[in-house]
């Protein structure tokens, strides 16, 4: 019988639980039909997933945002030329924007943090491990 006890436990294993979990990115305008502009691979985990597509969505929601809209006036403007994002591949717990769209449209952005998916995207890291 081989010794496990130098193997690490596969439940915390983050690559494991994070395999088949993606983002895909939907354009609202139509351009692309109903499939995905783009899909991304290589998160850590699903709160990894979940924090790049809510920062997607929020950049995308603040960059259809004129000066001076009412909230419904934006969120005709997001369903009409911006950009959603589904986490796909998690059985549950998955984030989605129709959780937090509402208040989006109603609170401008006061920091960039929130809305920074690029330091969240892995495909970023995985150009850095590649130069």
């Amino acid at each position: 019988m081989e010794d496990d006890e130098d193997q690490p436990d596969p439940i915390f294993d983050t690559r494991e639980a994070a395999r088949g979990i993606a983002v895909r990115i939907l354009d609202l305008s139509g351009a692309n039909g109903s499939e995905p502009v783009e899909e991304v691979h290589g998160f850590g985990s699903l709160g990894h997933a979940n924090t790049f597509a809510r920062r997607y969505v929020r950049d995308s929601v603040e960059r259809c945002r004129g000066p001076g809209m009412a909230p419904p006036q934006v969120l005709e403007a997001w369903f009409a030329f911006g950009e959603d994002a589904e986490v796909t591949g998690a059985a549950e717990g998955a984030w989605s924007s129709k959780t937090e769209l509402k208040d989006f449209s109603e609170r401008p952005l006061r920091e960039g943090e929130q809305r920074d998916w690029r330091a969240m995207d892995p495909r970023r890291a995985q150009d850095e491990e590649e130069a």
